[in-house]
């Protein structure tokens, strides 16, 4: 006669049971953790992309102005109606070591993790054959003021307000940021760059060092500001392959 004991049989079947319920009750907490801080998920094949809700990282302080209240992250959303806390100033400026060029060494600061990753992708360039240049990154609220100013008495209100940020919605200021070209182009900042070997390798690989092309030609409309294929912006590397892959700017990830 064959015994069949059904307490240790219950017992596997409770603790099936507890072990199930206890993974959902992760996983629910972790979604509601998540929604609590308002982030808004945006998955790939392994479920781990997750973006921060632009309706809870700001608050208002003007008619269609708003600042963020998280300056210091690598996602940090910065555009014409979203601002920088007055007077921010990353912690962790420091200098990629990366070659010059014919660039300004004072004007290649970068937040520490941006930094690292831009000498990376500097490295990948030059084994590549590509020369790349550190044209301009971190840029102070009072640098940016004499910039736009400059911009709209040499250039005009229409192009300044096309390709230069308001001073307080830089990306620039962020410290996660930079202007990049090439020795070949003659370290000048122009559509044409997005044409040259340099250009189009940056585009091509920069996600694979965590920087996106922040302003690209068919997303003029989003993100407000025109075609800049030289101006890169590091949110690490998961994020910046998911927005690569999926041709997607800053701002169709973000909740409004």
């Amino acid at each position: 006669m064959l015994f069949v004991d059904k307490s240790s049989n219950h017992s596997n079947q409770d603790s099936k049971k507890g072990s199930l319920k206890s993974k959902l009750e992760t996983i629910f907490n972790s979604s509601e953790a998540k929604a609590k801080t308002g982030e808004k998920i945006h998955q790939n094949q392994n479920n781990d992309i997750v973006f921060p809700s632009d309706k809870d990282t700001a608050k208002k302080v003007g008619n269609d102005l708003y600042e963020v209240t998280n300056p210091d992250s690598i996602l940090v959303h910065v555009d014409k109606t979203r601002k920088l806390p007055d007077g921010y100033t990353p912690n962790d400026l420091v200098y990629p070591n990366v070659p010059l060029n014919g660039g300004v060494k004072d004007k290649t600061k970068m937040r520490k993790e941006a930094a690292l990753a831009l000498e990376d992708l500097f490295s990948s360039a030059s084994k590549d054959g590509i020369q790349l240049t550190a044209v301009s990154a971190f840029r102070s609220f009072d640098r940016q003021v004499q910039l736009h100013n400059s911009y709209i008495k040499s250039l005009g209100s229409d192009w300044t307000n096309k390709f230069s940020a308001i001073p307080g919605t830089s990306e620039h200021q962020t410290g996660l940021a930079i202007d990049v070209s090439s020795v070949a182009y003659g370290n000048q900042l122009e559509q044409g760059f997005g044409d040259t070997k340099e250009g189009k390798w940056l585009a091509e690989n920069a996600h694979r060092f965590g920087y996106i092309i922040r302003y690209p030609k068919d997303k003029v409309n989003i993100t407000g500001y025109d075609y800049e294929p030289w101006h890169i912006r590091y949110v690490g590397e998961k994020n910046a392959t998911y927005l690569y892959t999926h041709n997607l700017a800053l701002e169709e990830v973000m909740e409004k």
